[in-house]
């Protein structure tokens, strides 16, 4: 398929890019009249005095630095933090209109219960009376195992008190929600020996490998992607963009290189097998730090030929040969992995298959390769003290199956708990469920099932702001601050591969009767007493953080943030923690994940002839944070017109159906149907249906609601053998007219 791949360097395709980080990020071209609606809530401040007050940006894993202009106790901007390592002074367009969330409708104002089908309005004291009688009574029947808590992350004090309340309760169910940073610190575990979080020299690369990553559509920590990417056309660095649509990312890339979705894995290994073929790779790494790379070699030789890979994944073979030339001739290659802004795990094969590119340059810790970058080490609490209830509960599985015989390696699954839960119409796996930062609801695959498990929780607690989609299956919501109006620590930023600790401040005061989610537990463990009580013996949330923080507390409050200036990453003669010491190419942990294969969609190609697949832009936000009223009003007419979702197809699939350019059609899949309009691109390859991620929201106020039909509800979750993880990248589809 040829492509004037000058003809979609434009605006709406991009310039997404350089918009998002620019004072100015909404098209105003486009949308005069989003400057000219006066919203009841929109803020009018009077003259008084303007102060600025340094935080951290908490609505998604960037780790940005913000600096917030008020006049008097009113706040008027937020800006990127100059002088932040990650974002220095720039920020994308969520971030820019942070302040809408504090100000605008969505918030939930007080503790909320559903009484009848209906939220009613009660106090703090009777919505957490409700809820330690509860867990009491569970406790006195021997069930704590059956309470359970989904949560953004599982790094950060409020994470870890969550986890440590869980633990001393009884209850080993602290599920996060999943990514691909599952799947990366899974590669580093059994690849490296360590348990990391994955970190890419990004600003020092210069040869960046990129299978679907969208690296300007919201992957790892968008601004600092962004501004990398300057960084590369500045130096002379190339970005070669992987995968079957021409997003933003491949647009601004210097290659794009098409491919039949799913199989980067399978092209990831045809690149290693040119490279073992030519000589291509690091002699020094492979024969003094790795193991097991000669066996692997043979399974590379024999399976992996460019003829062979091309015919998968429609790459040309001599293209597969030239990408593996230039890869390892380039100074500071980089190889990246994980689909558009990384929301699913994926296959672990296909991580660990672009992993093994980075150890065959030798850039594992090198400048401008990718680091094993360590969890935050600042959180040191007593060991527990288990009482008899707590120490049989955590003893029981976990719930989503993570760790057990069948799925010894994960984590967290919280992909497979609606398909556990709903197995069963009588047991309660899971009898209280509290959710953090999270709008699983909404945000998981399968959303059908994920409605129906839900129905099956006696009690659901929301700490939400927002009356999202999960806030709404709740049955009571105990609201928590917004970023705006809390503390909260926030360490590392997604990607980033250097130590950083951030801290969220108040900058106005709460405006409602919301509580801090930290503060909530505290109370609850106190209700209960004992060792509940022992285990969080702090008065209030900011206490536990301030002593959590120590002598860092003094920088965090002047600098907005903490970093360890120092740390670098190992010699490779100490980097690896693995039995042999060194990097594992196979060992008897993954001698079976050797060979690949491609995940293939869910659907029968007969019923459905065609491939969903979504895509992610920075325009349009799909996780628990939905986009404010000004950023929705940014995507541009061939995404969402009025409140209809356009879907891409390239024009020789819709004219083999019968489908003309914008017309409407029903786009089927085995996990339901929508209403589309049809919009022709030449950017997606043939046989693919494209649809964005981030509309299709039931909660929130009109700006948001009925815009658009939810990907998730489309596609259901695919388990990767290996792991268990959500390793489905799309699903099998057909259009037909409306």
């Amino acid at each position: 398929m040829k492509i004037d791949r000058r003809s979609f360097l434009s605006f709406t395709i991009g310039g997404a890019a350089g918009t998002a980080l620019s004072p100015l990020p909404w098209k105003l071209t486009d949308d005069m009249a989003i400057w000219t609606q006066m919203w009841p809530w929109t803020p009018v401040p009077e003259k008084g005095e303007v102060t600025y007050v340094k935080s951290a940006c908490t609505l998604c894993p960037g780790g940005c630095g913000i600096s917030v202009r008020k006049v008097d106790d009113r706040i008027v901007k937020i800006e990127g933090l100059k002088g932040h390592p990650v974002n220095d002074g720039s920020l994308c367009i969520l971030g820019l209109a942070g302040a809408q969330l504090l100000y605008g409708p969505r918030r939930v104002k007080a503790p909320m219960k559903k009484i009848n089908g209906k939220f009613r309005e009660v106090s703090w004291e009777q919505a957490l009376d409700e809820i330690s009688k509860t867990l009491a009574d569970l406790r006195s029947k021997g069930e704590p195992h059956t309470v359970a808590c989904i949560a953004d992350s599982d790094r950060g004090t409020v994470p870890e008190l969550l986890n440590r309340f869980l633990r001393v309760y009884g209850s080993r169910n602290f599920i996060r929600t999943p990514s691909i940073q599952d799947s990366y610190e899974l590669t580093l575990n059994l690849m490296q020996g360590v348990r990391a979080m994955a970190g890419f020299d990004v600003n020092n690369a210069d040869y960046v490998l990129s299978f679907g990553s969208g690296i300007l559509d919201g992957w790892g920590s968008p601004v600092h992607m962004f501004k990398a990417h300057s960084l590369w056309r500045e130096h002379g660095g190339k970005l070669i963009q992987i995968e079957p649509r021409l997003s933003s990312t491949a647009a601004k890339s210097d290659s794009w290189i098409p491919i039949n979705p799913g199989t980067e894995g399978t092209l990831a290994l045809g690149i290693a097998h040119v490279m073992i073929k030519e000589s291509l790779y690091d002699n020094d790494f492979i024969d003094n730090y790795s193991t097991g790379f000669h066996e692997w070699k043979r399974h590379i030789i024999d399976g992996y030929n460019p003829e062979i890979v091309g015919k998968v994944t429609g790459v040309a073979p001599s293209t597969i040969v030239g990408l593996a030339s230039s890869f390892a001739r380039a100074r500071k290659p980089l190889a990246v992995c994980g689909r558009g802004k990384g929301l699913t795990p994926g296959s672990l094969k296909e991580f660990m298959a672009v992993h093994t590119l980075n150890a065959m340059v030798g850039n594992i810790g090198k400048e401008g390769g990718i680091w094993a970058v360590p969890e935050p080490e600042y959180i040191e609490w007593p060991e527990l003290e288990m009482d008899q209830t707590a120490s049989i509960g955590t003893q029981q599985h976990r719930a989503d199956g993570a760790g057990s015989s069948l799925y010894p390696q994960a984590r967290y699954l919280l992909n497979r708990l609606p398909e556990t839960m709903n197995a069963s119409s009588t047991y309660k796996l899971i009898q209280v469920l509290f959710v953090a930062g999270a709008n699983p609801v909404y945000s998981m695959p399968g959303s059908a099932d994920i409605k129906e498990a839900f129905e099956k929780i006696p009690l659901v607690v929301s700490f939400s702001s927002y009356m999202d989609e999960t806030a709404q299956m709740a049955d009571l919501i105990l609201p928590n601050h917004t970023f705006l109006e809390r503390y909260e620590d926030v360490p590392a930023a997604a990607g980033y591969n250097r130590p950083v600790i951030n801290l969220a401040r108040p900058v106005v005061e709460p405006r409602f009767n919301t509580m801090h989610t930290g503060d909530v537990i505290i109370r609850l463990a106190r209700a209960l007493g004992g060792t509940i009580a022992k285990a969080l013996p702090w008065e209030s949330y900011e206490a536990c953080l301030e002593e959590m923080m120590g002598d860092r507390w003094d920088t965090l409050v002047e600098e907005g943030y903490w970093t360890n200036t120092d740390f670098a990453a190992p010699q490779w003669s100490e980097a690896f923690e693995t039995a042999s010491g060194k990097f594992e190419f196979v060992n008897k942990e993954i001698s079976s994940l050797a060979r690949y294969s491609p995940v293939k969609p869910e659907g029968d190609e007969a019923a459905y002839p065609l491939i969903l697949i979504p895509f992610d832009t920075m325009r349009l936000w799909n996780g628990y944070i939905g986009d404010p009223q000004f950023v929705i009003k940014s995507v541009p007419d061939t995404v969402l017109k009025k409140n209809d979702v356009l879907v891409e197809v390239n024009p020789a699939t819709a004219k083999s159906i019968g489908l003309r350019d914008g017309a409407y059609a029903v786009l089927s899949t085995p996990k339901g149907k929508a209403r589309v309009k049809v919009h022709f691109y030449e950017g997606v390859m043939p046989g693919l249906v494209a649809l964005p991620r981030g509309l299709g929201h039931s909660a929130y106020e009109n700006n948001l609601a009925g815009k658009g039909i939810n990907f998730n509800e489309l596609v259901g979750p695919f388990d990767d053998a290996a792991t268990g993880h959500d390793a489905a990248w799309g699903i099998r589809a057909k259009l037909a007219k409306a």
